[in-house]
């Protein structure tokens, strides 16, 4: 009787052991996305796009071997996959029926903890679609990668999320239309002249999706598709089983694919022909110049005080920061937009108001790699020559203004550019020791160095509502210069805690050697491993459908 009793237990204790072995035994998978950029070139001639993808992927728990992206369309050609080490990784098509994605494999396990950065280069045809809510018009959709939770691997977050679309040659902003829930957060100059617009979203959850659209007149591409209804959009995406349009679809599969599984090639512009690079921001040149990765997040640092984007709440032992409400979404108002290494610079700040050293070391990195794309063909001497002459112009302004209210309106006007300048300590108190400095109560950048490094600062700034504070007192040029001076200096050397374990984290650029081996098209400035889908649509405000993906 006692046996029979006990067997329950023996059953269920031997259920719980089966059950432990087994998960002891499986190995639970979870990841996270540090950043998730993808570009699109819109190719006029016949409506595909040359889509890239640039994606950090970082294991938390288990190991992985490859990811799987989402492609818009089942009629894609896949062109080249490479990570952050040069490596050409293996890609496969797996696509089903109504499933449209690339496997890209990883040259060598990730295990938890371990992170890895790649990029993948496909061209999608039929891309570009009649825009039925703007006559004249034409446009597409685009949603980036989200990231779907498997039995065998779960998604976490998506830390930073950029899109950009480079329009057709001609196109310009007064122009361009975009989905109302989404404007774009800033627009730049592609190499060859064209037009890019700009998204960015940051710490999105891993399945939210996040759709984008541009909308043009027609008269740009020559190619194009004709506005569809949902039915008519519906079988253009899960028409195959339908024997007479799945014959029809075959068929012009068969002759597109023939027509675009070409392999891609490098770019005919493979030396410098383009002349000088304009158009780059102070930033943007520092890194062309050579600044050093601490003072050149220091210019970013001012970049965001001039626009009250921040304030300095402590500056000793290191800084501590503010983002003022405006800003806190990482856009800033539409008065003030936030550039791309400014809504870096801004992720990097923790809860706490300290700096995330690694995620303030991926902001150098990107703009690194956004100014190489940017330079891609022109004369890197002769562009280096030409914004040494702008700073020097800019000083010209701070040193020839005749009355000393001119002189600091220059200042300010031209900060950024006077910190490329290898002699700004000197000519800063060379410009100003015979005058007095007028500051506006609007200049956080300079409240800054006056509040912590001035020896006895007697006026206090109106950090929340400037426009309500009283004229700031005129400040003695030797001390303006001093706090200025002292405030950049210390700005820099306190950025981060430690130099060298922010200088270990900025991964060195790829040499020059291995640009041949890169795809055809990258934009490494804005672009994936378990992918949910990217998709495009019939108009600029009709819905799409999306393809699965995994990782493992």
């Amino acid at each position: 009787m006692v046996k029979l009793q006990l067997l329950p237990i023996i059953l269920i204790a031997a259920f719980l052991l089966t059950t432990l072995a087994s998960t002891a035994s499986g190995q639970v998978k979870q990841y996270h996305i540090e950043h998730e950029w993808a570009k699109i070139w819109i190719n006029p001639q016949d409506g595909s796009i040359d889509l890239f993808y640039d994606i950090s992927f970082a294991a938390d728990a288990g190991s992985f071997t490859w990811v799987e992206i989402g492609q818009p369309k089942r009629d894609f050609a896949i062109g080249t996959a490479f990570d952050q080490y040069g490596h050409a990784l293996t890609t496969t098509d797996t696509s089903s029926s109504t499933d449209f994605k690339v496997r890209v494999n990883f040259a060598s396990s990730l295990q938890a903890g371990q992170a890895v950065r790649f990029n993948l280069t496909t061209n999608v045809a039929k891309m570009i679609y009649e825009d039925t809510t703007n006559p004249g018009n034409v446009g597409m959709r685009f949603t980036p990668t989200w990231w779907v939770s498997t039995s065998t691997a779960t998604a976490s977050t998506v830390d930073d999320l950029r899109i950009s679309i480079a329009l057709p040659p001609g196109v310009n902003a007064s122009i361009v239309k975009t989905l109302e829930s989404a404007f774009w957060n800033n627009t730049s100059l592609e190499p060859d002249g064209r037009l890019a617009v700009y998204w960015n979203r940051t710490n999105l959850r891993a399945d939210e999706q996040f759709q984008v659209g541009v909308s043009f007149p027609k008269e740009f591409v020559q190619s194009y598709e004709p506005a569809s209804s949902g039915i008519t959009a519906f079988l253009q995406q899960y028409g195959f089983p339908l024997a007479i349009l799945g014959a029809i679809v075959s068929i012009g599969a068969v002759v597109l694919v023939a027509s675009r599984k070409r392999p891609y090639v490098n770019p005919t512009m493979s030396i410098e022909t383009l002349g000088i690079k304009r158009g780059l921001t102070a930033v943007e040149a520092s890194q062309l110049l050579d600044m050093k990765p601490t003072r050149i997040v220091t210019e970013i640092l001012f970049s965001l005080l001039q626009k009250r984007a921040v304030w300095v709440e402590s500056a000793s032992p290191s800084l501590k920061l503010r983002v003022m409400s405006e800003f806190q979404n990482k856009i800033g108002p539409s008065e003030s937009p936030l550039r791309y290494y400014e809504i870096d610079f801004l992720g990097s700040i923790k809860s706490d108001g300290t700096i995330d050293e690694e995620k303030l070391a991926r902001t150098v990195m990107a703009l690194r790699d956004t100014v190489e794309e940017k330079m891609r063909g022109y004369r890197r001497n002769d562009t280096v020559d030409y914004y040494r002459k702008i700073v020097d112009k800019a000083w010209q302004q701070v040193e020839q203004a005749g009355t000393a209210e001119l002189a600091s309106k220059a200042y300010d006007e031209q900060l950024l550019w006077l910190f490329l300048d290898p002699n700004y300590n000197a000519r800063t108190q060379t410009a100003f020791q015979s005058r007095v400095f007028e500051p506006s109560p609007f200049w956080l950048w300079y409240w800054y160095s006056y509040q912590h490094y001035s020896r006895n600062p007697t006026y206090k700034p109106n950090v929340e509502t400037p426009a309500q504070a009283a004229k700031p007192p005129s400040i003695p040029g030797a001390d303006f210069a001093n706090n200025m001076v002292t405030a950049v200096e210390k700005t820099s050397n306190n950025i981060v805690t430690s130099i060298e374990k922010f200088a270990n984290a900025i991964i060195p650029s790829a040499p020059t050697a291995k640009a041949s081996s890169q795809p055809a098209r990258h934009g490494s400035s804005t672009v994936c491993a378990c992918a949910a889908c990217a998709c495009a649509c019939a108009c600029v405000s009709c819905a799409c459908a999306c393809a699965g993906g995994g990782a493992g």
